[in-house]
């Protein structure tokens, strides 16, 4: 098992658009899950909450289903599952992991984003099938998802 880690981080070179670092869960065509390291970019600078100035926008998507906010105990671990739908995960409180098929392990934290994209994973041999995840620490970890409508995207891992 490989583990991952990276803080939050966010890039903004004045003369260029800022990049915004997240966890991309993604399929291949066997239906084996990865993690990969991605970045938001193609930001526009303009007015989102008149009168303030201008600021750097990216929208994500207009189809946004549900948002819930999770409580998962000190020692808590789930299941192997894939996410209900693709959604946005942002731990708010707490550390977290996400293991996938590949043997890869992502330890998440404040401020970090994942986007989860596994709805088209396949069981493999051993029985896993999406993702293994469960806290890290003594404390809780408090996690935000973001619920969105769009279809699971292609079998490569980064959004435009």
């Amino acid at each position: 098992m490989t583990t991952k880690k990276h803080d939050a981080e966010t890039s903004v070179d004045p003369a260029d658009t800022p990049a915004v670092g997240y966890w991309h869960l993604w399929v291949d065509e066997d239906g084996v899950t990865h993690q990969t390291r991605c970045h938001l970019k193609a930001f526009e600078k303009k007015t989102f909450a008149p009168p303030s100035p201008d600021m750097w926008v990216k929208r994500l998507t207009e189809n946004v289903d549900d948002i819930t906010v999770l409580v998962l105990q000190a020692g808590w671990t789930g299941d192997w599952h894939r996410n209900p739908r693709p959604q946005w995960i942002v731990p708010l409180s707490g550390s977290w992991f996400v293991e996938s098929m590949d043997g890869s392990r992502v330890e998440m934290g404040p401020g970090e984003a994942s986007f989860g994209e596994d709805q088209l994973a396949r069981q493999d041999a051993q029985g896993r099938e999406g993702h293994l995840s469960g806290t890290i620490g003594e404390v809780p970890c408090v996690l935000m998802l973001v619920q969105v409508s769009d279809p699971p995207g292609s079998s490569n891992p980064c959004m435009e």
